[in-house]
């Protein structure tokens, strides 16, 4: 008997739509939206500032706002633009790109990273990286967690020293191929890049643009406090590279504990990408001067930042100078002070070198500087709204009443009940204000005489500000640092958070602890 059974097509069960964190980009719009909204409702204030831009302590009064509803909206879709290449004005201290002023918007860092893509996108062509990656991951193998150490703690170290964190950026492209070479995630190299680099601007020891410049408002030498300060950077340093190492083992061992996975994102990129790397390719004498040409650009880079004077000579730097990057005191014979306008052209001009090197014609070159600059319009656009959120709340006359009332919490409270509300105080004022140096300029001449009636000394109110400051910036999405790292490395925000966070309890119970006991001992 024959039957004819009637195969019925398998249907595939309907796909539920769970929610998806968005991207940077559209996460800092809602921060952007948000701190906006808030503006609307924190009253307008003002405290009287002295000759250096500081705030004198009981001077603060509430005024009128000084925005009509309109200019509200304005300051909201212009915040962008004013994060960008805003200008603030030396007498009203607004912020507008009309004035006449110093720079506030974040024009500097995008042209960094855009050159620096420019860099990346010529030395790459040459697959010098990737053929020089391949041999030092074969010959690393099972040392890979020894090359997460000694960047961390490197970069921990000039974190704390030189307050190195926007240079990071630089590294990316290096460490990524050879960490995923050796078996880990992006979230690793993203890691171990920012939390090395702010790991070392939190426990700063004598970084002259956190420390020096709060102690210059605080009157005391950048040395004061120094021990308190060098344990906490081991202490700190410490936990990081463990936290990182625990991560990058269990990731090595399982893929599947990956908070990030191992596929690649790039659904944009070119569909003729060149073949993996052989096993056993040897380097070709151009591939070669290709890799000692980056090797020279980016020691010139860290070697160029670094203010040795001030690092060596124990001096604060003045706030105005801290614009700047350059210190108040006499610079050494053979310092550089390069910032980012040195810096851009150091990587327009490494980039043309690597192409003569190579051998490009003139076409590819320029062709390959457009594609490189281009593919950092992503991290510039996180950047610069990132700088927007500052701008509003400068615009808006709301910062100074955020320092009031953080002068109201910290009063009248016990030793150690003082250092740790310092610490916490500043943290939501480091969201507002992640530049270190303007923070201090801001905080420390309110909290440095509150500390003297409380009986702790200047040196542990600024270890305890540094504290707070640092904290907020391991993970704060205004942080051009960690929203622009992340979105070099393709690394999603909340796959960031989920990961850092029991690091970020841990750390602030240590610190909390410290600094109570040691105001507590005097």
């Amino acid at each position: 008997m024959s039957t004819t059974t009637e195969q019925q097509a398998p249907t595939e069960p309907k796909r539920r739509r769970g929610f998806s964190f968005p991207s940077a980009v559209t996460t800092l719009g809602i921060v952007t939206v948000l701190v906006w909204i808030a503006a609307i409702f924190i009253p307008s204030g003002r405290y009287t500032h002295d000759d250096q831009g500081a705030p004198i302590p009981g001077s603060f009064e509430n005024i009128p706002s000084p925005l009509d509803a309109w200019g509200r909206v304005q300051e909201l879709i212009l915040s962008p633009v004013n994060g960008l290449y805003g200008i603030v004005d030396g007498d009203t201290g607004f912020v507008n790109t009309e004035n006449v002023g110093w720079m506030f918007g974040s024009i500097g860092v995008v042209m960094f990273i855009m050159a620096l893509g420019a860099f990346i996108s010529v030395s790459f062509s040459t697959r010098s990286l990737e053929v020089a990656v391949s041999r030092l991951g074969d010959r690393l193998q099972s040392r890979g967690w020894l090359l997460i150490v000694v960047i961390m703690v490197l970069f921990s170290l000039l974190g704390s020293t030189m307050g190195f964190s926007v240079e990071t950026f630089g590294f990316y492209p290096l460490l990524i191929p050879l960490f995923l070479a050796l078996g880990y995630d992006r979230m690793v190299t993203a890691a171990t890049i920012i939390l090395g680099a702010l790991t070392g601007s939190m426990a700063s020891t004598v970084n002259p643009f956190s420390i020096g410049v709060a102690s210059g408002e605080a009157g005391v030498s950048i040395g004061d406090g120094i021990v308190l300060r060098v344990v906490l950077w081991v202490v700190l340093t410490t936990m990081a590279v463990l936290f990182v190492l625990r991560y990058a083992a269990k990731v090595r061992r399982d893929a599947s504990a990956s908070v990030v996975g191992f596929v690649e994102p790039d659904e944009g990129e070119d569909a003729d990408a060149p073949p993996p790397v052989a096993p056993g390719t040897k380097l070709t004498r151009t591939q070669v001067w290709v890799l000692v040409i980056t090797a020279f650009t980016f020691a010139l880079m860290v070697f160029s930042v670094v203010p040795w004077s001030s690092i060596f000579g124990g001096a604060s730097v003045d706030p105005e100078d801290a614009l700047l990057h350059a210190a108040s005191v006499e610079p050494y014979w053979f310092e550089l002070g390069w910032w980012f306008p040195q810096l851009t052209m150091l990587f327009i001009v490494a980039a043309l070198v690597v192409g003569v090197v190579a051998r490009m014609g003139e076409g590819k070159i320029v062709s390959l500087i457009g594609r490189g600059a281009a593919d950092m319009i992503g991290p510039a656009i996180v950047i610069l709204l990132a700088r927007g959120v500052s701008v509003i709340m400068t615009n808006t006359d709301t910062i100074d009443t955020v320092l009031h009332a953080m002068e109201n919490i910290v009063s009248g409270a016990s030793a150690a009940m003082f250092a740790m509300l310092v610490t916490i105080v500043n943290i939501p004022l480091a969201f507002l204000i992640p530049s270190s140096s303007g923070h201090a300029t801001l905080a420390m001449p309110l909290l440095a005489p509150l500390g003297n009636f409380a009986g702790v000394s200047p040196s542990l109110v600024i270890t305890a500000f540094q504290m707070g400051h640092g904290w907020m910036l391991l993970f704060a999405p205004t942080n051009a640092v960690v929203v622009g790292g992340l979105a070099i490395a393709r690394v999603g925000y909340d796959k960031y958070l989920k990961f850092i966070w029991p690091l970020l309890a841990a750390n602030l119970v240590v610190v909390l602890v410290i600094v109570g006991v040691a105001a507590a001992a005097g």
